[in-house]
């Protein structure tokens, strides 16, 4: 027979028993979707993240203490991490340009959180950032509506603030109204100087359920005068960021008197850059976790084929045994079977390709998918490679049979 007529009766063979094909096809085209789909959100969830990094600069440097180096200081009356307790002065130290001419600015940092009313509406600010006007450019977070508040305002301790969208909404309904309003923060009269522009969310906290003010005001009327949570760093090139982050460790080490003897620095510097790389790494064994689980139902899919095209050569034993006895070759039988499992799996490959590319125009679990285009090829190319692996058994089982026993099968 020829390739052509192999196929017309391969056509034939699956139209005999529509519904088989037809769940056949649904079991392949679950296990192809699947591979698309998840590989589409776990490469979303890398892009996701690694946006956002990348939104922050890879130039910046964010300097805290690890809280350790327990014990007390020699001729001091208190533990010893409190003598690396971070201050206005480090911050200040770092911003000089003689000590660290690597250093494009710097941004101390303290939180606290309260309650903001407006009126008779009220909402839980987790994070109240107390900060100066460098924080917003060095970690890219501009003011959509009005304006940022000044090294003047830092040095009058003046009492303005800059809202999130999610804080600007939840106050305001609208954001756009917020501007030059007065609200309470805790006990205290903030006037609203702008909102900021809104923040992808990668994880489970809302990056635009925060508010920003001087952080001056923030120490006097909310945090107290306490050690900085942080202080964040920019350095003046991507390409002097080992040389910044050398500068501050450099600083810090000799303004804290840190014993040459001690393991474990005390302060714990985070490159931007590294976090960046890190997170690519993660998201690149997320997606290859995603698509080994997706493939599992890939494989459920080709032993269904498997089961399928048994039962098939089952009942069509006497057929197999009258052509065979007509003068078919086991080649021509073998290629039939092959043909039709074949024609399943791509059928179904073509079908999970159809219904990924729907799917992923949506946010799945808050995640965007982007499609993996090799993907989509890898999953036809499975899916075909499914059939003629798994199709494979029956179909030598039915080119093997004699015809005199099939003839003979009831």
């Amino acid at each position: 027979m020829s390739p052509r007529d192999l196929m017309g009766a391969a056509l034939r063979g699956l139209t005999a028993n529509k519904l088989r094909s037809l769940l056949t096809v649904l079991g392949v085209s679950i296990g192809v979707g699947a591979v698309i789909v998840l590989v589409a959100v776990g490469n979303g969830s890398g892009k996701a993240v690694q946006q956002r990094l990348e939104a922050m600069g890879t130039n910046l440097l964010t300097v805290s203490t690890t809280g350790g180096g327990g014990g007390f200081v020699r001729g001091q009356a208190g533990p010893a991490n409190q003598q690396y307790s971070l201050t206005l002065e480090d911050a200040s130290a770092l911003a000089d340009k003689n000590l660290a001419p690597d250093i494009a600015s710097v941004a101390p940092v303290m939180t606290s959180s309260g309650t903001a009313t407006n009126g008779d509406t009220s909402y839980t600010v987790n994070q109240v950032i107390g900060t100066t006007p460098a924080y917003m450019p060095a970690t890219n977070t501009p003011v959509q509506i009005g304006q940022a508040f000044t090294q003047a305002d830092v040095d009058r301790s003046q009492r303005v603030i800059l809202l999130g969208q999610t804080a600007a909404t939840e106050l305001f309904t609208r954001p756009a109204s917020a501007v030059g309003q007065t609200i309470k923060l805790g006990a205290v009269d903030f006037t609203v100087l702008g909102v900021l522009a809104s923040k992808d969310s990668t994880g489970f906290n809302d990056p635009n359920a925060t508010a920003i003010v001087p952080i001056s005001t923030l120490r006097a009327t909310q945090a107290g005068y306490g050690a900085l949570n942080q202080i964040v760093v920019q350095a003046s090139d991507q390409n002097r960021v080992d040389a910044a982050q050398a500068e501050v460790t450099q600083l810090l080490t000799a303004r804290h008197q840190v014993p040459a003897t001690e393991t474990t620095s005390p302060f714990r510097i985070t490159n931007s850059a590294q976090i960046l790389q890190t997170s690519q790494d993660t998201a690149a064994t997320f997606t290859a976790l995603l698509a080994t689980v997706a493939a599992i139902s890939l494989l459920v899919g080709g032993i269904g084929v498997t089961n399928i095209m048994l039962v098939t050569v089952t009942e069509r034993t006497r057929e197999i045994g009258i052509r065979k006895a007509l003068g078919a070759r086991r080649r021509t039988v073998l290629g039939q079977f092959l043909i039709e499992a074949t024609l399943l799996s791509l059928i179904g490959g073509a079908v999970g390709v159809g219904a990924a590319l729907i799917v992923t125009r949506f946010q799945l679990a808050g995640v965007q998918p982007v499609l993996v285009p090799s993907s989509i090829g890898l999953a036809l190319g499975v899916s075909a490679a499914v059939g003629l692996f798994f199709g494979s058994m029956p179909a030598h089982r039915a080119a093997g049979l004699r015809p005199i026993d099939a003839l003979r099968h009831e």
